[in-house]
């Protein structure tokens, strides 16, 4: 019998029984996933939420829909005739029982532990695209869908998932994880950068003709060292590797040298201990490019622990390091959106995540970009006030550190000197659901 995911959405579409997906949110991530899900057998989008429609029925169409896929009046129209409903309403389409997996590709944390809630009260699978989210509460989010009998899954496509299938797939073999990760973009200076600033990094490796299709806030976050960190954590959480206990050090490495660079500091290398993450940068201290870089692509270094298997490293020309002790294994790319049809065929036909939080060993601290006076508005990640370092999750904890998650649109109590870590007595908090989500989590430690 041929059980691979493809033979099984072929057998649910000849059944007329296809697996039913809810879009939230219609961005970067959205429509390079909706571009995809429309080719793909057995798998029917039957609902899209997002707050501008308008926005929402350009994408598709720039996404390669025609304008009959997306007319359904209702939801229940959308089931009789296959085709996908618009919806404001992310409600709506949350609590309509047509509805078998949620994609939250909001961006916003907070928004999307409501909905993330709201669709395991609903009996939903959910896939996190908001990584934000699951960096501030995801091994509790995972926990409860569990309690409820459904999933809760990382994003395959996006970095993480990917990074904690190369840490299952070196663990599977029988190799002690050394240290897994990605690559970026990055220099020192890059964690002071503001959305006004960035546009001097972003305009000498993208050709943007046309600003206004760029977010300067969004891709601030990728540069400032906050992506990374939150990515690192999502990694950390769901693998029960460890982060380094000052953060991502970020060291310039080409694909060649992983296993020499990112490995224990007693061996040579410059990570703290075996079994963490690191981010490798595409950029030397000076500037200058990293020839044969990893800077989209994602990584593991294994040991290899008998002498024989070091041997094999050579002997199959793998990426080893000096002495062979260690060796490397990386994927070039990770095609985001587009790769996205994996989640939701593992989760709907083998009942399996593509990565899930389990434990809380790593955090995002709000990092202090300017010296910051009290009376200030934080604006959270990619903005002009915090950057969002990796730590430990039980140093985050006994500091009182204010998660990056929670850092926006909250008030100074206190003045913040350049480079601390803003601490929740610092700033004024309003309960709300994400925050007692987020003291849930702090209370597993």
């Amino acid at each position: 019998m041929n059980m691979s995911l493809y033979s099984r959405l072929q057998a649910r579409a000849e059944d007329g029984n296809p697996v039913r997906v809810g879009v939230i949110g219609c961005g970067k991530f959205g429509s390079m996933y909706l571009t995809q899900a429309r080719l793909t057998t057995g798998v029917q989008i039957i609902a899209i939420a997002d707050l501008n429609l308008e926005r929402a029925r350009t994408t598709l169409e720039k996404c390669g829909w025609p304008a009959e896929q997306y007319a359904a009046t209702s939801l229940d129209d959308a089931v009789r005739n296959g085709t996908t409903y618009l919806s404001d309403s992310s409600e709506a389409v949350i609590a309509s029982d047509a509805v078998d997996i949620i994609i939250e590709a909001t961006g916003d944390p907070v928004i999307g532990i409501r909905h993330c809630l709201d669709a395991i009260d609903n009996g939903r699978h959910v896939i996190m695209v908001n990584v934000e989210a699951d960096a501030l509460a995801g091994p509790v989010l995972a926990k409860r869908a569990s309690a409820a009998g459904v999933v809760y899954s990382l994003a395959w496509g996006d970095q993480p998932a990917l990074i904690c299938e190369h840490v299952d797939w070196a663990r599977a073999c029988g190799f002690k994880v050394v240290c897994a990760g990605k690559g970026t973009r990055y220099l020192p200076e890059y964690h002071q950068l503001t959305p006004d600033k960035v546009w001097g990094v972003l305009e000498k490796y993208l050709n943007i003709d046309d600003r206004s299709l760029i977010n300067p806030k969004m891709f601030n976050s990728f540069l400032d060292g906050t992506k990374s960190a939150i990515e690192m954590t999502a990694v950390c959480n769901a693998t029960g590797l460890t982060p380094q206990p000052d953060g991502l050090n970020f060291p310039p490495a080409t694909r060649f040298e992983l296993a020499n660079i990112c490995k224990p500091a007693k061996d040579g290398g410059v990570i703290s201990h075996s079994g963490t993450t690191e981010v490798t940068s595409s950029l030397y201290r000076d500037g200058s490019d990293v020839p044969h870089h990893i800077g989209v692509g994602t990584y593991v270094v294994i040991e290899g622990e008998t002498d024989y298997a070091r041997s094999c490293f050579g002997e199959y020309h793998m990426l080893a390091d000096d002495s062979r002790q260690y060796a490397s294994l990386y994927r070039p790319i990770h095609m985001i959106g587009l790769e996205l049809g994996y989640s939701v065929a593992s989760i709907a036909l083998r009942n399996e995540p593509t990565g899930a939080p389990y434990c809380f060993n790593g955090d995002v601290v709000a990092v202090a970009k300017k010296d910051l006076k009290a009376g200030e508005i934080l604006d959270g990640e990619g903005g002009y006030c915090v950057w969002g370092k990796a730590w430990p999750a039980k140093t985050s904890v006994d500091h009182g550190a204010l998660p990056i998650g929670l850092a926006h649109q909250v008030r100074l109590k206190a003045d913040v000197a350049e480079g601390a870590v803003l601490k929740w007595s610092d700033v004024e908090v309003t309960d709300n659901q994400a925050i007692s989500v987020r003291r849930e989590l702090e209370a597993m430690i």
